[in-house]
């Protein structure tokens, strides 16, 4: 993980487990930011991902539901409200 606050608490707990000399120390390994090769689900939907997306532009929530909607031959839906307290 990528995070100021997971990188700290690893960092800790391989230095308590130095200390202490017991435990398990934590090796971190980067993938890289594009990896579609290490996710299997990659292959399967990345055609459905290119007729549905538009390299022009960003979409916005409505079109891009609307898209993948059209895409799947499905009824468009009415979002769930958020409840806010």
């Amino acid at each position: 993980h990528v995070s100021r606050e997971v990188r700290t608490w690893i960092k800790e707990h391989n230095r308590a487990v130095k200390r202490s000399g017991t435990g398990v120390r934590i090796l971190v390994c980067r993938l890289p930011t594009k990896s579609p090769w290490l996710n299997p689900i990659e292959p399967k939907w990345v055609h459905r991902k290119k007729q549905v997306v538009e390299p022009a532009r960003k979409l916005s929530g409505a079109e891009l539901k609307q898209r993948v909607c059209s895409y799947y031959k499905c009824d468009l839906l009415d979002s769930i409200a958020k409840k806010v307290e």
